[in-house]
């Protein structure tokens, strides 16, 4: 019977830890306030390859379609640009 109880008491407490660190809190998946998980030089790979090539052959004033994606794809990953 001890361990009945053991294995119930380590998910009751799971489930008060979650219920209160989730208390009050509306957002699930991160916001754009929470901290970036990566650095930004190494965030959106493929939007910095299309926006870097296009510069290089047609410089930045051709290139607003893929400056302004490579931007989007920052901001959805939490930088603020």
């Amino acid at each position: 019977m001890m361990d009945g109880l053991a294995t119930q008491n380590p998910s009751s407490a799971l489930v008060l830890s979650v219920s209160k660190k989730n208390e009050g809190s509306v957002m699930i998946t991160p916001g754009p306030d929470s901290k970036p998980k990566k650095k930004i030089c190494c965030a959106c790979p493929d939007t910095k390859k299309l926006r870097d090539e296009c510069i290089v052959e047609h410089g930045e004033a051709a290139c607003s379609k893929w400056i302004e994606a490579h931007f989007k794809c920052l901001r959805a990953e939490g930088f603020n640009v």
